[in-house]
């Protein structure tokens, strides 16, 4: 592939709304919806080929820990632990810009604490814990201001 088609060529101070994201569905499963294996290594391959928003589909797991698969279908179980770690060391590996984790929660509450320590954990610095007030969309920061921060959109 070409080394140009990798740099970014506008502006990346407006909004993060006024731009088209690179985004992935399902992120975790390798093959089909149905029958197929959940794996965290998924997340560094979209990671590296320029998504930078990833589905992760919690549920409560054994022993307390929360676990990433497609709900109500035959698709392998895999921690959400690894998956964080994943995409904790395949972020920014090839691109500075922010990561959006698009967190689809069917966890208990104790479970969601879960997920809240692992994410503080893993990411630490990197976890963009600023609150924004989403009335206004124009006062959202920039893909600049969030170079290698992790964002949480559940």
């Amino acid at each position: 592939s070409n080394p140009l088609h990798r740099q970014v060529h506008q502006d990346m101070q407006q909004p993060l709304c006024h731009y088209f994201i690179a985004s992935s569905h399902n992120t975790y499963l390798s093959g089909d919806q149905l029958l197929s294996q959940s794996r965290a290594d998924m997340y560094a391959r979209v990671l590296q080929a320029g998504c930078r928003c990833v589905e992760v589909d919690c549920w409560d797991g054994p022993d307390g820990e929360p676990v990433v698969h497609h709900g109500y279908t035959l698709t392998s179980k895999i921690l959400f632990r690894d998956v964080a770690e994943t995409i904790n060391k395949y972020a920014f590996l090839k691109n500075e810009f922010p990561v959006i984790l698009s967190i689809e929660n069917h966890c208990s509450i104790q479970q969601q604490k879960k997920i809240a320590q692992y994410l503080k954990e893993i990411f630490g610095d990197k976890l963009d814990l600023s609150s924004v007030s989403t009335g206004d969309p124009r006062q959202l920061p920039s893909p600049q201001d969030l170079k290698g921060k992790i964002l949480v959109k559940v």
